[in-house]
């Protein structure tokens, strides 16, 4: 190869990488932006959530539920809501940062107590009236598994202002808020709204 044809041959790759390469790079960087900053996926590692959450679901996670951050930081760019008591949300582990999935139990203010499993806030009972294993958070009703009993019991916390408290639904056998502290509530990754695929059942769109 000459001189003469390896110079047009590098102006037709200059060329190429212009027209294609960096506008497949862009795109790349918005959809990377997207995922983390508005919306993501997480896969469930185990049976702490049971029944609402089981072994290997796969959910979306919305991750302007709780303020719309500055992709690939923690820096927050608009308020868009606050935790509430029943959301299904996804943090990292403050005891050794692994990412996690669970319920958000108490917020700032509230006085909490869990015995047996059950759990009341601020003196009121969740469970409703005829069942021991749903409770009502209001926005949303959770349905408990206590095949393994309650776990660690909850004597009278006041839960402080800008923290959570995360459990899991499966009271007995999850590795929560009872073992690793309260969570910082501006520290949550984001809101898992809806199982899109669980084991056995497919492909599926079911609410949280």
């Amino acid at each position: 190869m000459t001189a003469a044809t390896a110079q047009p041959e590098s102006k037709g790759l200059l060329h190429w990488l212009k027209k294609e390469a960096l506008p497949l790079l862009v795109m790349l960087g918005l959809l990377a932006a997207a995922r983390d900053s508005l919306a993501n996926h997480y896969q469930v590692p185990s049976g702490s959530m049971q029944y609402t959450l089981m072994p290997g679901d796969r959910v979306v996670v919305d991750m302007r539920a709780y303020g719309l951050r500055l992709p690939f930081t923690g820096v927050e760019l608009l308020h868009t809501g606050q935790p509430q008591r029943g959301d299904v949300a996804v943090f990292d582990s403050p005891q050794d940062g692994t990412r996690l999935i669970k319920r958000i139990a108490a917020v700032g203010g509230d006085r909490v107590a869990l015995r047996g499993g059950h759990l009341s806030i601020n003196g009121h009972p969740l469970a409703q009236a005829g069942t021991d294993e749903v409770e009502d958070f209001g926005r949303t009703l959770a349905q408990l598994d206590l095949g393994q009993g309650g776990g660690p019991d909850i004597q009278d916390l006041t839960v402080p202002t800008g923290k959570v408290l995360m459990l899991g639904d499966h009271r007995g056998n999850s590795a929560d808020g009872r073992f690793f502290g309260l969570v910082d509530a501006g520290a949550l990754y984001g809101k898992a709204s809806r199982v899109y695929y669980r084991r056995g059942e497919g492909f599926t769109w079911q609410a949280l």
